[in-house]
C-alpha cells in the first residue's frame, strides 16, 4: 500500500527570508536612500529627524508593496526564467492567493495617508506615483508589450526623489529636479545591461526587452550613448549651486560608467555586461555619497 507523504513545513527562518524576498527590500532600500538624499539636497527648514524617518519608511513600505505585486503578477512568466523561478510565489514558497492584494494594497494605502498625515500631500502623492508606475505602469501594461517598459518605469526612481524633496519644500526646486532627471536617465542602462546578460532567459519568456527586439549589439551601443547622456546630465547640478563634492563624485562615477559601457559596446558579452552593470551601481553610489555629502558640508 502506498502512502503519501506530507512536504515538511518550511523552517521559521527560511520562511522569513521568502517573505522579506518578496517584497524586494534591496530595490527598497536603494529608493529610500535616494528619497532621503532627495530630502538632504532641498534647501530650507529640515523638518526633523522623526519627519526624516517618516519618510523614509513610508518610501520604503510603498516600494515594498509594487516590489510585491510584481511578483503576484508575474509569477507565471518568472517560472520560465532562471534568474526569477526560485521567487516566493513562482516556486511555491508561498500560496498565490488573492490574500496578498489585500495586504500590498493596505501597505501602499497606509503608506500613503502616513505620509500625507506626517509630511504633506504633495511628498504623499509623489510616493504613491513611484509605487503605481513599477506595479502598475511598468508591470501590468508595458511589461510585456514594449521595449520602453524600463524606461517609463525609470520614473519610480525619480518619484522617489521628489518625494523626499517634497517633504522638505513642496515646491520642487532645480536641484532635486534634476536629481530626479538623473534617476529617470540612470535606471535604462542599468536595467539594459542585466537584460543583455540574460538576453535568453528574457527571449525564452516572451518578454520584449531591448536586447530581445533589436539584438545585442544594438543594445550594448544604446546603452554606451545613454550612459554618456546619463553622465552629462549628473554634472548639470553644478550650474544651480552643487558643490565641487558632488562634482567629484559625479564626474568619477559617471565616467567609470561610460568606461564600461564602452567597452560592452565594443565587445557585447555576458562578461562586459555584467560589468556595466555593477558599474552603474558604482555610478549611483558615487552621486548619492557626493551629493549628501556636498549638501552636509554647505
Amino acid at each position: 500500500m502506498l502512502t503519501t507523504v506530507a512536504p515538511r513545513p518550511m523552517p521559521f527562518p527560511g520562511m522569513v527570508r521568502v517573505v522579506l524576498g518578496l517584497f524586494k527590500l534591496r530595490i527598497g532600500f536603494m529608493i529610500m536612500v535616494t528619497a532621503m538624499v532627495g530630502w538632504v539636497i532641498t534647501p530650507g527648514p529640515s523638518p526633523g529627524v522623526l519627519q526624516l524617518g517618516v519618510m523614509a519608511l513610508v518610501v520604503l513600505l510603498a516600494s515594498a508593496s509594487a516590489g510585491a505585486f510584481n511578483q503576484y503578477h508575474e509569477y507565471a512568466d518568472d517560472r520560465l526564467m532562471a534568474r526569477t523561478r526560485n521567487r516566493a510565489f513562482a516556486s511555491g514558497a508561498l500560496p498565490h492567493s488573492p490574500m496578498w492584494l489585500v495586504l500590498m494594497a493596505a501597505m501602499l494605502a497606509g503608506a500613503v495617508a502616513v505620509g500625507a498625515w506626517v509630511l504633506n500631500p504633495v511628498s504623499a502623492a509623489f510616493t504613491f506615483l513611484g509605487a503605481f508606475v513599477y506595479g502598475i505602469v511598468y508591470t501590468v501594461w508595458l511589461k510585456r508589450r514594449s521595449w520602453t517598459n524600463i524606461v517609463v518605469g525609470g520614473l519610480a526612481g525619480s518619484f522617489a526623489v521628489l518625494a523626499g524633496a517634497a517633504a522638505v519644500n513642496p515646491s520642487i526646486g532645480p536641484l532635486p529636479l534634476l536629481l530626479a532627471a538623473v534617476l529617470f536617465l540612470w535606471t535604462p542602462p542599468h536595467f539594459w545591461s542585466l537584460a543583455i546578460a540574460n538576453q535568453a532567459d528574457y527571449a525564452a519568456a516572451g518578454v520584449p526587452m531591448l536586447p530581445v527586439v533589436v539584438g545585442t549589439a544594438r543594445a550594448a551601443r544604446i546603452v554606451f550613448w545613454s550612459t554618456v547622456a546619463l553622465a552629462v546630465t549628473s554634472l548639470l547640478p553644478g550650474i544651480f549651486g552643487a558643490g565641487l563634492v558632488y562634482l567629484a563624485g559625479a564626474a568619477a562615477g559617471g565616467g567609470y560608467f561610460v568606461y564600461k559601457a564602452w567597452l560592452l559596446a565594443r565587445n557585447p558579452s555576458r562578461k562586459t555586461a555584467m560589468s556595466a552593470f555593477f558599474a552603474s551601481l558604482i555610478q549611483l553610489s558615487l552621486l548619492l555619497v557626493g551629493a549628501t555629502l556636498d549638501s552636509l558640508l554647505r
